[in-house]
């Protein structure tokens, strides 16, 4: 079976120009302009199934809103193909455009001034969706979203999460098979990110919709894709299982140990690695496959008033893929 979104060798390269500081450095731009060329993104493969939520990862100016952006067709490729659906994006078919929806957390679509209703009654008519449809799926994001009380207030009097609230149901009132979410939850609360979270496993869940997500929020990643792909200076770090690269980068357990009395960090040390020890506190690395013994075995030698399992964070997992300090991810690909 063919896969809903297919990348080969993509790439997305831009002309800036350089301009020195100064007068002179106008004068001599204007009439010897210089460039240089800005590779956002070069030689990107990868496929998705229908129905998977995928996380596309990487630090700021890695390429992924630029990926996005050409598969959403908003872009033309330098180099490379791209199929999604079975079209090629940059070509804006009207059958392509029916069928995803691009969602950029520091953008926004609503009218300003307006309703989110009018929006929605916008789109209802650019999409083409029937009235009938228009009202049943405008019940079911309500009772996902909880909108009610929203339709009728002016954007600008909503908060933050009310619109992205508004911006998602506006997205997908023509029930797209493909969403491209670019930090959907940039700049919410924790409570609200979580309801944002739970209605887009919801969403996939009711309609099999694929769905590939960029965020800087660790846990929008971790709560929802099983899958992530790494991005770094426009090239591929490392597509595969989220929880296989965890326990690639950090193949151990935090162990925190709190004790009545200041421990002998000697000691401890023969249980796993000491990663940090501040008076009555300590934190200890011990192997992944073997942390219940070493635990057991720690408890009966060393008195420990309480003691806690934890799983590295996986933001500094991450930073540590960024930085290059992980081995074996070529610049190339890797699939796990």
């Amino acid at each position: 079976m063919a896969h809903q979104i297919e990348v080969e060798r993509l790439s997305k390269h831009y002309q800036v120009h350089e301009k020195e500081p100064g007068l002179a450095g106008s004068l001599r731009a204007f009439f010897a302009r210089k460039y240089r060329v800005v590779k956002a993104v070069e030689a990107v493969s990868f496929n998705i199934d229908a129905g998977e939520m995928v996380g596309f990862l990487g630090p700021n100016g890695a390429g992924k809103t630029t990926t996005l952006k050409v598969l959403s067709g908003l872009l033309y490729p330098t180099s490379g193909r791209a199929n999604v659906l079975g079209f090629t994006p940059h070509r804006r078919q009207n059958e392509y455009l029916k069928q995803f929806t691009l969602v950029m957390g520091q953008k926004q679509q609503l009218m300003w001034d307006l309703p989110p209703m009018e929006t929605f009654l916008v789109n209802q008519a650019i999409y083409e969706v029937p009235r009938a449809d228009f009202q049943a799926i405008l019940k079911e994001l309500d009772d996902l979203l909880e909108l009610g009380p929203l339709l009728k207030k002016q954007v600008r009097k909503l908060s933050l999460g009310e619109r992205m609230k508004c911006e998602l149901a506006a997205a997908l009132l023509h029930r797209p098979k493909v969403l491209f979410l670019d930090e959907p939850t940039i700049g919410l609360d924790v409570t609200m990110q979580a309801r944002i979270r739970d209605f887009i496993a919801e969403y996939n869940r009711r309609h099999g919709a694929t769905v590939i997500l960029t965020s800087h929020y660790m846990a929008d990643v971790t709560a929802l894709c099983d899958r992530i792909i790494v991005i770094d200076k426009g090239r591929l770090l490392y597509d595969g299982n989220f929880r296989a690269l965890i326990e690639r980068v950090a193949p151990y357990k935090v162990l925190k140990l709190q004790f009545e009395q200041q421990p002998d960090l000697s000691a401890l040390a023969q249980f796993g690695a000491v990663a940090r020890a501040d008076g009555l506190t300590a934190v200890l690395h011990v192997p992944r496959a073997h942390a219940a013994d070493t635990a057991a075995r720690l408890l009966s030698q060393i008195e420990v008033d309480d003691i806690n399992f934890e799983e590295p964070a996986v933001e500094d997992i991450v930073r540590q893929v960024f930085a290059g300090k992980v081995d074996g991810l070529s610049p190339e690909v890797e699939s796990a």
